[in-house]
């Protein structure tokens, strides 16, 4: 399996584990004190404040950023693009998702926006690698 389908099983993770910072350390903790709320989860994430706040919102634009991901991913490969060259951005795309979901949780919002955009600009290269290949 390449690199670049490895690549597309993490990234599909990403929010799972941003859902996870989020309500790390409230799981074992009372409804009633505070806790994490199994029964209304959405609710519960929403009335979070700081990281745990930011952490949620790195866990939706993940979700957000996966199906653009993924699509360009199989573009790339149906299109005969090199596989070194797929799984390079692909990579690349990965590792600044990681950036971001950091800088997010560290608030820093103009660097985490310029990451963001980063990771656009892989995604369209990719999305492109396979038709540069047919000139």
């Amino acid at each position: 399996m390449s690199i670049a389908i490895w690549c597309v099983l993490i990234a599909a993770l990403l929010p799972i584990v941003c859902a996870g910072l989020a309500k790390s350390g409230q799981l074992g903790k009372r409804r009633s004190e505070g806790g994490y709320d199994n029964h209304d989860p959405r609710a519960w994430l929403a009335r979070q404040q700081g990281w745990r706040q930011r952490a949620n919102a790195a866990q939706a634009n993940s979700f957000e950023a996966l199906p653009l991901f993924i699509g360009a991913v199989a573009i790339a490969i149906s299109t005969g693009a090199p596989a070194a060259r797929v799984d390079l951005l692909a990579a690349a795309f990965v590792g600044l998702r990681l950036a971001y979901i950091a800088l997010y949780l560290a608030d820093k919002a103009t660097l985490r926006s310029l990451v963001w955009a980063a990771a656009l600009a892989v995604n369209i290269g990719l999305l492109f690698s396979g038709t540069a290949t047919r000139v």
